[in-house]
């Protein structure tokens, strides 16, 4: 699918305010199912962009503005073409002790997120006893949104799997996390993904619609032979299905704090916030909850 995204975010401050030094990560992705044909970035005052990537592989552009302003602008508009991804292997859980996968897998087997005691997370357990690890994944996928509702505004970027097992509701983000947490118990490497999910009725033509930023995981797989690299697959929690061609991704962590889309300081008073991200489809898609 061809889509053409523009996002901005703007601040307006109480009282002229300085050193505004902020990183965003708000580029697309490329990887096998996912190209960039245009991405630029304006800023309002204009200063000098810096760029790097991030430990985890995301696109990092950094500035500052030192001068006193009483508004800020970001401006991102970006071309993206996504396809469908391949069926994913389906391994045994054998493999997943096999040295190759242990080595991709890395960090993203470890807890890296405040976790519920063991106790408070024992009716997911039985989730992780499918015959094998996408079986295991993919359950746990349809669960969580028949254990929990989706109701925005109930958490906020700091809340905990605690605050979601208490509270019984929460949000994409929420919904990630948790899964996270009891993929690793199980021995199935998994990391946090923050991209756009183009979320229009599926009545077909050309459609603009405004997105929130999405969260969904990918669970790391070993090739079903036994040979070649093991495989990331996207699975959305929030909407009980694999992430396919309608979803833009930006970057990939350990959890949310791996990949904000914008975070900063500056010295001054407190400031207002507005931010939009209007998703233009060029070609069909199906419809889907962000």
């Amino acid at each position: 699918m061809h889509f053409a995204i523009h996002y901005t975010t703007e601040y307006h401050y109480d009282a002229p305010v300085t050193d505004n030094l902020n990183a965003l990560r708000v580029r697309p992705a490329v990887t096998a199912t996912q190209r960039v044909d245009e991405f630029h970035v304006r800023i309002d005052p204009e200063t000098r962009l810096g760029r790097h990537a991030d430990y985890f592989g995301t696109e990092v552009i950094e500035f500052g503005i030192s001068k006193p302003h009483s508004a800020l602008t970001i401006d991102v508009r970006a071309r993206v073409v996504t396809s469908e991804p391949a069926e994913p292997p389906e391994p045994a859980w054998e493999e997943l002790g096999s040295p190759a996968y242990l080595e991709a897998a890395g960090e993203y087997l470890l807890a890296s997120i405040a976790e519920p005691s063991a106790s408070a997370l024992a009716e997911f357990n039985h989730l992780t006893r499918a015959p094998t690890p996408l079986g295991a994944a993919l359950h746990l996928c349809e669960h969580i949104p028949d254990r929990f509702a989706y109701r925005r505004g109930i958490t906020y970027v700091g809340s905990t799997v605690a605050d979601l097992l208490d509270i019984g509701a929460g949000v994409c983000q929420d919904f990630v996390h948790l899964g996270l947490i009891v993929l690793r118990r199980a021995g199935i490497a998994a990391r946090y993904v923050s991209g756009y999910l183009f979320a229009a009725p599926g009545d077909g033509g050309d459609d603009s619609i405004e997105v929130d930023t999405h969260a969904w995981l990918e669970v790391l797989l070993p090739a079903s032979s036994g040979h070649g690299e093991p495989v990331w697959v996207g699975l959305d929690p929030t909407n009980r299905t694999r992430a396919d061609e309608r979803y833009v991704k930006i970057g990939h962590g350990r959890h949310y704090d791996d990949v904000p889309p914008i975070k900063g300081v500056y010295r001054g008073g407190p400031s207002e916030l507005t931010a939009r991200v209007l998703m233009t489809r060029l070609d069909p898609a199906r419809a889907a909850r962000a």
